[in-house]
């Protein structure tokens, strides 16, 4: 008989990072021997839009899916109030499943983790990053307000507790658990902090499965000549990512290479780069800018031939795994990142697959060389270091640990 899990998390399942990061795992887990009920909150209208294929990747993987409806206003109330549904819906499962482990995604989860605990299942504390300073250093909380001033003091004590109490604690960084580690107000052991990084499909992020017809049909649909250099990003832009930093990048290089462009494949409205990019005083016909889906995105990052991105290096970084720099890799593509982001620095350093600059400027840009990596063995990094595979197999010895 299979072990009864309950999953929760306040991402939604429709959610493209629910998709990416947290189907796959549990849909790996649950082959391992679990029977997995998931609570999780979902938009409407992503829900709308996504909920039959959800409903029957969950269905052919013999998943429970609880999917409530996220509210969004108003702030802070409607979060107690989604977590007033989490936690009557969690209870109620409890009483019909008895369930052996609550596996909780981030902070607001956890607290339902907490009192499922209490009654004699292992919790573990999958932080995903340290949530309350990501809140504030992202500008969503604002500190000198007194009410999000106390609600980060709040989620900062409780950040604690979850650490103390939790049985088994997921860090996404080795730089995560260094810091938790170093904190004199916790006691916790190093063995009950497991590292596991946001992990990549390496069967779709393939550059075997790409033909060379594809490319081109690709590089013309897009304006992008076979001779051209390519610099590309990939993602959402939003509060972490420092597009002008990266375009200063760009326009150092462009010097030194007539015929680079820079390939966007993102979702971001293309005005707000063109206009920073005219700003800079960089060519409009240098950018390529694009939207696809995310099955669309191993052929996009194929045209590369050197990857960017620049990632503010707060402290709630620290703990940050960014999705996209195990897909360059396991594309074969080198990476030019920056220093101070959780283990993207390290990765990039153990596996020789790219640039790690220290400092940020023009001086610093004008001395990259380009140079040519073996696309092969970054994609063997990827797959030592971020592939799905691998991530199961940790999640898996978390979960045995508990038999």
């Amino acid at each position: 008989m299979k072990q009864p899990v309950i999953y929760i998390s306040y991402d939604g399942l429709t959610d493209p990072l629910g998709q990416s990061q947290i189907l796959p795992y549990v849909i790996g887990l649950s082959q391992r021997g679990y029977q997995f009920h998931m609570i999780s909150y979902e938009k409407p209208e992503r829900f709308t839009q996504h909920r039959a294929l959800i409903q029957e990747i969950c269905d052919t993987h013999n998943i429970a899916w609880h999917p409530l409806t996220y509210t969004k206003r108003p702030p802070l109330l409607s979060t107690l109030w989604d977590v007033y549904r989490m936690k009557k819906k969690a209870l109620q499962l409890h009483r019909a499943y008895n369930f052996e482990i609550v596996h909780c995604r981030s902070y607001l989860s956890a607290l339902v983790g907490l009192q499922l605990q209490e009654r004699g299942v292992k919790f573990v504390f999958d932080m995903r990053g340290f949530w309350a300073d990501e809140r504030i250093e992202g500008g969503i909380w604002n500190k000198k307000n007194p009410l999000f001033r106390w609600v980060y003091y709040y989620f900062k004590r409780k950040e604690c507790t979850f650490f103390q109490r939790a049985d088994q604690v997921i860090s996404l960084t080795q730089s995560g658990k260094d810091e938790i580690l170093s904190w004199d107000s916790l006691d916790i052991t190093s063995d009950k902090i497991t590292v596991i990084p946001c992990c990549v499909d390496t069967d779709l992020f393939d550059p075997a499965k790409i033909s060379a017809q594809e490319q081109a049909a690709l590089r013309a649909q897009l304006g992008i000549n076979k001779g051209d250099v390519v610099l590309g990003y990939v993602g959402s832009i939003g509060t972490w990512y420092m597009l002008e930093e990266m375009l200063d990048c760009f326009n150092s290089i462009s010097l030194k290479q007539p015929t680079a462009k820079m390939l966007f494949v993102t979702g971001e409205r293309p005005d707000s780069i063109l206009r920073m990019a005219r700003a800079k005083g960089i060519d409009s016909k240098r950018l390529v800018i694009t939207s696809v889906t995310h099955q669309h995105v191993p052929i996009h990052i194929s045209l590369f031939d050197w990857s960017i991105f620049f990632i503010r290096p707060t402290f709630s970084k620290k703990a940050s795994s960014p999705t996209k720099q195990g897909e360059i890799m396991a594309m074969g593509i080198p990476l030019i990142c920056n220093a101070g982001v959780g283990d993207t620095d390290r990765v990039v350093q153990t596996y020789q697959s790219g640039v790690v600059l220290d400092t940020l400027n023009e001086a610093v840009y004008g001395k990259l060389e380009l140079t040519h990596f073996d696309g092969n063995d970054l994609r063997l990094g990827a797959i030592d270091f971020f592939s799905l595979e691998e991530g199961v197999n940790r999640y898996a010895a978390v979960y045995a640990d508990f038999n």
